[in-house]
């Protein structure tokens, strides 16, 4: 908690000086555990994972050269980004991904993941900046908790079958520049989101009952 009270009060550079810090020495074996996790927590049937995610080697960076995984160093073992975007990969929300310590970016979108995004979403991406977890058929409401992942400047959740209302504490995601939920089920008020975040009617397209700028005003 203390570690996190000071990142949080730290600029772009403080975070990533904090976040590797923290990281340099426990992620490496870790980084490693959350691959083998992921791999094992979801169906494959296009074999992009069984083919090139190779456990047998130890040599330091291998998993760099994994499908999909970008590391902070080409020769070390710490994942920067998961790009699994479009694998016709299925199951639920890869749990494993917590155990990527330092990860900033998770793209799972074009997929065929189902059922509920985790309630404790901001405990898993803790450091990220940017998800997607776009046409897939993901489930049940948005979690709130999504509000304390502040480092998000990306959050698409679009092209799924997401019930409910939008939390209104998502507007508290100050860093946020994009945000799209078109094609849901979402009903009831939008966000209030700040300047900085562009959004328009189409990333709101296709849902049932949304209201609010930009869409029309909300019926009292």
């Amino acid at each position: 908690m203390e570690l996190w009270n000071r990142v949080s009060g730290l600029g772009a550079a403080g975070f990533l000086w904090a976040l590797l810090s923290c990281c340099v020495i426990h992620c490496l074996e870790t980084d490693i555990n959350c691959l083998k996790t992921i791999k094992a927590s979801v169906q494959d049937p296009l074999n992009y994972l069984n083919y090139t995610w190779n456990f047998d080697n130890d040599t330091e960076g291998f998993i760099c050269r994994f499908t999909g995984v970008e590391c902070w160093h080409p020769d070390e073992n710490r994942v920067l980004n998961l790009k699994l975007s479009d694998m016709g990969l299925k199951g639920q929300f890869p749990r494993g991904i917590e155990q990527c310590k330092s990860l900033t970016g998770l793209d799972l979108s074009s997929n065929k993941f189902s059922g509920p995004i985790p309630e404790n979403i901001s405990s898993i991406i803790q450091y990220a900046t940017s998800l997607d977890l776009s046409s897939n058929s993901f489930s049940g409401q948005i979690p709130v908790n999504l509000s304390n992942c502040r480092y998000l400047n990306s959050l698409r959740l679009d092209h799924n079958q997401l019930s409910g209302q939008i939390p209104a504490e998502l507007s508290l995601l100050g860093r946020l520049k994009s945000f799209s939920v078109a094609n849901n089920l979402l009903t009831g008020p939008v966000p209030a989101f700040g300047p900085n975040t562009i959004i328009t009617a189409d990333d709101y397209a296709n849902n049932p009952g949304l209201c609010g700028a930009p869409l029309p005003p909300c019926m009292i």
